[in-house]
């Protein structure tokens, strides 16, 4: 083909050679195989009827697969516009392609329309002129998905045109017309269909309408292999079917064929050919063609779209607006800067719009990649106050980041992943949105959990003794806090020592308070910690110089109290402990030391338990230490005979529990 028309999109995009060019070796080939003759004519002119067609749109299919979004389309026409030369009182003129008029006082147009998944895409009429001219309808990218061109005709007659695309794209059709010429007496190639395997055992049916009979044009099917079948031409406004089982020999590309031969009686028939697997449509290739040397440009426009550097912007094409206005297609986010016209006349009407003349026109649209930011940090939510947290991890657009952060990122709403940090929970903050120069904030914000507890140990003293308050503040969160824990006493406890302090805690580091404590009466203390304002309690019971006790917190909320009491008798003293739990807890260790001081030392007798049926414990002892091995909620009373000549008032020790 002739390089008459010299075709780009962006810096590289280039409109390439008809879309069945590459074939054209074996069209020559399939003919002299069955004829012996000279290579085939070449191919078919589709045409569009005005009035009284068994079709009156004609529709081809482009498909656009995800790996080819963006490249060229080279959408062209060669002869859109209805030429009144071409067939003038009963006589043809010279380069007859097949415009056939009539009622010769009226206008004849034809409109050419290329839509989308989003719409139209371009859209052009034609209508009237004396010569045979060929147009670029679209040269641009497009995102994947399935377009369609349809054509349509108004006036009484028809109009021939010939369709071309870009590599790798293809016209594709169900049911459409050709013009089969009587200048043009070689076999000429209407439309490629492809067996595949899945076909085999089915039945392809392919139809022809208005041939018109047997003298005025013949037709046949080249399959693989060169073989040739003859299909049945169909009378003057009819259809005539021929139907073939598929094989495994059929499998493969079909060329269809027309023929006009030497005993037609007109100039130009239009033809309708139809394809059917059983009873359902399929597509076809169509189109294709070579315009003559010298054949003139109606219009051609070229566009770039490109960055400030010049370079083409990836997935960027035009779109149309009528006749002569062209408007670059971006990708998300991106900004015009500016556009031009680099060859042609016209007007700049803003940097996203270009008004222009028909004829040989190149224009260039500059555009920016959008800009923008995400800016992510964390804190903890303490109390009334808000912590910065530095180096939390979280994932945004694919990649794993710390706080604090600002993420160069393009515009568009981003989800932000947190990452879960022992002793808080958070709720997934909502995506960060991102605006072409403007930062977007998203804030993690973690709630810290905190655990506060006071021992008062022993829990039952003799009136006005000393016992020791421990209150300690506990979290897993491994980032410091500030905390300040403080004890309020009832009436009838007193201390010498500060009943507060402050300082920072964190997981495996507990604030701690130690106070003594003289207690005068059975009460209550309280243990707070600030700033959140978590309180917990602690109790101390008076009691007869026979008897003490300790009641232990644990973290969660369960508690365990140990009651010892001692009775003299003539030789011994008879000992009880009686142990209450109310969760189950492994290992625990019933601190109940001996006393000391006697001239003997003492010793423990054989120890007695009674307690729940199921527990099933075997009390151990070690040292001072009675150990269970497991408990389960409930009272435990162990008993043991106590040998020491110490008096009653300095044999009973204060107990103490440990797990």
């Amino acid at each position: 083909m002739p390089n008459v028309f010299p075709r780009r999109f962006s810096a590289h995009l280039t409109l390439l050679a008809a879309l069945l060019m590459g074939a054209a070796p074996a069209l020559a080939q399939t003919e002299t195989a069955q004829t012996g003759a000279s290579p085939v004519g070449g191919l078919l002119p589709l045409v569009s009827v005005g009035e009284k067609w068994i079709q009156d749109v004609e529709s081809y299919t482009i498909r656009v697969l995800p790996q080819d979004a963006g490249k060229p389309l080279g959408l062209e026409i060669y002869s859109p516009t209805f030429n009144l030369a071409d067939y003038v009182d009963g006589r043809r003129a010279a380069g007859y392609f097949g415009d056939e008029l009539y009622k010769k006082n009226e206008a004849f147009t034809t409109t050419f329309t290329l839509v989308g998944p989003g719409g139209t895409v371009a859209e052009r009429r034609y209508g009237q002129n004396r010569e045979h001219t060929w147009d670029s309808l679209f040269a641009g990218g497009l995102g994947a998905g399935t377009y369609t061109l349809r054509v349509n005709s108004k006036g009484d007659g028809k109009n021939s045109y010939a369709l071309r695309v870009a590599s790798p794209f293809a016209l594709e059709t169900s049911d459409f017309t050709v013009n089969a010429r009587s200048n043009t007496p070689e076999p000429l190639l209407a439309a490629r269909l492809n067996v595949t395997p899945d076909w085999v055992g089915k039945a392809v049916g392919i139809l022809n309408y208005d041939i018109d009979g047997p003298q005025e044009a013949e037709t046949f099917v080249v399959q693989p292999g060169g073989k040739r079948a003859n299909l049945t031409p169909s009378e003057n406004g009819k259809t005539a079917t021929d139907r073939f089982t598929i094989t495994p020999e059929m499998v493969g590309e079909w060329q269809v064929f027309i023929r006009v031969l030497p005993t037609t009686k007109q100039y130009s028939n239009a033809v309708r050919y139809s394809f059917r697997l059983g009873d359902q449509p399929v597509t076809a290739r169509v189109g294709g063609f070579n315009p003559p040397a010298g054949a003139k440009v109606e219009n051609q426009l070229l566009v770039d779209v490109v960055d400030p550097q010049g370079r083409p912007i990836p997935g960027a094409s035009y779109t149309l607006v009528g006749e002569s206005a062209v408007r670059p297609q971006l990708p998300p986010g991106y900004v015009p800067i500016s556009s031009s016209i680099l060859q042609g006349t016209g007007n700049i009407v803003s940097p996203s719009e270009v008004r222009y003349q028909p004829g040989f026109t190149k224009v260039r649209f500059v555009a920016r990649a959008p800009e923008g930011q995400l800016a992510v940090d964390a804190v903890a939510i303490y109390g009334d106050q808000r912590i910065p947290l530095t180096g939390v991890p979280f994932e945004v657009a694919g990649r794993t980041l710390n706080t604090p952060v600002n993420v160069p990122l393009s515009p568009g709403d981003y989800p932000v992943k947190p990452t879960p940090v022992p002793g808080s929970t958070f709720t997934p903050p909502l995506p960060g949105r991102v605006t072409d120069g403007v930062a977007g904030k998203v804030t993690i914000e973690y709630r810290v959990l905190t655990d506060v507890t006071l021992i008062t140990a022993p829990d039952i003293v003799n009136a006005c003794d000393v016992t020791q308050l421990t209150a300690s503040a506990r979290t897993d969160f491994p980032y410091r806090l500030p905390g300040r824990l403080k004890l309020n006493l009832p009436t009838g406890w007193t201390s010498d020592y500060p009943l507060e302090t402050s300082g920072d805690f964190s997981g495996g580091q507990p604030l701690r308070l130690k106070v003594p404590v003289r207690v005068c009466r059975s009460d209550t203390a309280e243990a707070v910690l600030d700033p959140v304002g978590l309180r917990t309690t602690g109790t101390a019971r008076v009691q007869s110089p026979a008897g003490a006790n300790v009641t232990r917190t644990v973290q969660g909320g369960a508690r365990a109290s140990l009651t010892k009491n001692v009775n003299a008798g003539a030789q011994n003293y008879a000992v009880t402990l009686v142990f209450t739990v109310d969760s189950t807890l492994e290992n625990v260790r019933l601190i109940d030391p001996l006393p000391t001081g006697g001239s003997t030392p003492a010793v423990r007798g054989p120890l007695q338990l009674q307690g729940p049926s199921l527990a099933n414990v075997q009390p151990r002892v070690d040292g001072d230490a009675i150990l269970l091995s497991r408990v389960i909620p409930g009272s435990y009373t162990l008993t043991y005979t106590l040998f020491s000549d110490l008096p009653a008032d300095r044999v009973v020790t204060a107990p103490d529990l440990g797990w």
